[in-house]
């Protein structure tokens, strides 16, 4: 399973709930997370889609980290079955 395969199934999971998942792009900004899933009731949380068994480079964890420390759920997601997993805990978010 290539990356793009899971991340067309996160963003079809997405749309099934009634969200949207558009594609992150942050000019000037490197190792930004590749989707925001943006879900009802205003629910959001970044999403790194990773091919099975990648993990993110050095400067992606570093941003990651950053949106952490700022308050934003950010998720590594490597493998469509984690997928239900990552929407229930973005809608938990406070």
């Amino acid at each position: 399973m290539r990356e793009k395969d899971v991340e067309q199934a996160l963003v079809q999971a997405v749309k099934k709930v009634g969200g949207m998942c558009p594609k992150f792009v942050s000019p000037g900004t490197n190792g930004m997370p590749d989707r925001i899933a943006l879900l009802p009731g205003g629910r959001m949380g970044f999403i790194e889609v990773k091919a099975p068994k990648k993990k993110p480079r050095p400067l992606q964890v570093r941003q990651h980290q950053r949106l952490k420390a700022l308050g934003f759920p950010v998720f590594v997601l490597d493998d469509p079955e984690k997928i239900e997993e990552i929407l229930a805990e973005i809608r938990r978010a406070e």
